[in-house]
């Protein structure tokens, strides 16, 4: 399968929409400390942060990493194939984004990146642009985008749970 768009790899620049594409920033506060980040890294890494959504993750890898193709299942009845375009593992800052294949409802690209500031906040940003592939998609409008937008800050809110045990040690 190919992708569904032109602008593999942009969301590695933070400021980038495609024209005709709706963009997606939400940054989360995940907690402080090193053990914090390591914590919401590997969760990322490893569709934990995902599957704790709730969502079906079904993947070619364990690990997010460049080419592994990802199917997320939603309310057990939509499929959405992905695959990752790019990932970034540096001291201070891990993750990766995917981007559509043919059958996923939208068109576009979405980044999960963890990132530890110098003053050791862990802060998670969703970083996406889309548009609707299917009709159901395009016919949602608006309201299609608040559901985007209600799925990356709830996604924080679970990362930082997943986390929270970590922090109270």
């Amino acid at each position: 399968m190919s992708f569904t768009y032109d602008d593999v790899g942009a969301t590695r620049e933070h400021d980038f929409c495609p024209p005709g594409f709706h963009p997606l920033h939400v940054r989360t506060r995940i907690g402080e400390g090193e053990e914090v980040f390591h914590r919401a890294a590997e969760a990322v890494m490893t569709w934990e942060m995902h599957r704790a959504m709730g969502v079906g993750i079904d993947a070619s890898s364990d690990r997010a990493a460049p080419d592994v193709d990802v199917t997320v299942t939603l309310a057990g009845v939509i499929k959405a194939p992905c695959r990752v375009v790019w990932t970034v593992e540096e001291h201070r800052r891990i993750g990766w984004a995917y981007g559509t294949l043919s059958g996923h409802p939208e068109c576009g690209e979405e980044a999960f990146v963890v990132e530890r500031t110098g003053d050791g906040t862990v802060w998670l940003t969703v970083r996406a642009f889309s548009r609707g592939a299917k009709w159901y998609a395009r016919a949602g409008g608006a309201a299609t985008r608040g559901l985007q937008h209600a799925y990356a800050r709830r996604i924080g809110v679970v990362l930082r749970r997943l986390c929270a045990p970590v922090q109270e040690i």
